[in-house]
């Protein structure tokens, strides 16, 4: 019997530490929190979490599209990569493709311009201004790349004429090739840009809800993201890694 009531103390004694270190953990990163907002004019939204960091005495604040680095009190942020010297491995650059991690399979696919090449079997997404000039380039990049189904999610934030020309193409009678030409070819799509476009605001509300502050984006199908104009060489690596 004193045994079980020795075992029963003891595990007591363990829950108790267990909860004592994470109640000790959430004061420090709403102490963080509170701080970041206060002295840098923050907003609370705009951090998406605090976590420890792999360097003591340091946390990582993860501001969604970038991660800061902040002492236990708020008092000082360091800004940039984090690297393990030993693994020469990016440590911020991992934790942000972690974090921005997207579920390919719950993207609302319906409302991207669907783009098949050879056999389609590989997919990516793209979140793409028509206006962007890497935009274009990455769209030149994909001429060379077969076998690949390209949804391309118009995501206008660079100007109005950026929207005017989202929804010329969205609203033509083969979007596939009224963005290609566009695009590729630099011929201006033709449609009025007056049918049912709330596709594109949907696209928007999107992207901002993902995170996505720059075009392109793109979107392997494990959820890996590829921001800027990558080149083929790099995409096709990424395409095989990700099957």
């Amino acid at each position: 019997m004193q045994k079980r009531i020795r075992i029963a103390a003891l595990v007591l004694a363990a829950v108790a530490s267990v909860l004592g270190c994470s109640a000790q953990a959430d004061q420090t990163t709403d102490k963080i929190k509170t701080a970041l907002q206060s002295r840098l004019g923050i907003d609370s939204g705009d951090i998406k979490g605090i976590t420890k960091a792999p360097v003591a005495g340091l946390y990582e604040v993860n501001l969604g599209s970038q991660i800061v680095y902040s002492d236990a009190n708020g008092d000082y942020v360091l800004t940039g990569d984090l690297i393990d010297a030993k693994a020469h491995r990016n440590l911020t650059e991992s934790r942000l493709a972690e974090i921005n991690k997207v579920d390919f399979s719950k993207l609302p696919l319906e409302n991207a311009v669907k783009v098949v090449k050879g056999d389609g079997k590989r997919k990516i997404a793209v979140f793409s201004d028509p206006n962007c000039p890497y935009c274009h380039q990455l769209e030149s990049t994909l001429k060379s790349v077969d076998n690949v189904t390209v949804y391309t999610f118009l995501y206008p934030v660079l100007s109005p004429d950026s929207t005017q020309k989202a929804k010329q193409i969205w609203c033509s009678s083969d979007r596939a090739k009224a963005w290609e030409s566009w695009m590729v070819d630099r011929k201006a799509p033709t449609a009025a840009g007056t049918c049912n476009t709330a596709a594109i605001d949907s696209n928007l509300q999107l992207g901002a809800k993902m995170n996505v502050t720059g075009t392109p984006t793109v979107i392997l199908a494990d959820g890996t993201r590829l921001p800027g104009a990558v080149s083929a060489d790099r995409l096709e690596s990424a395409l095989s890694a990700a099957r």
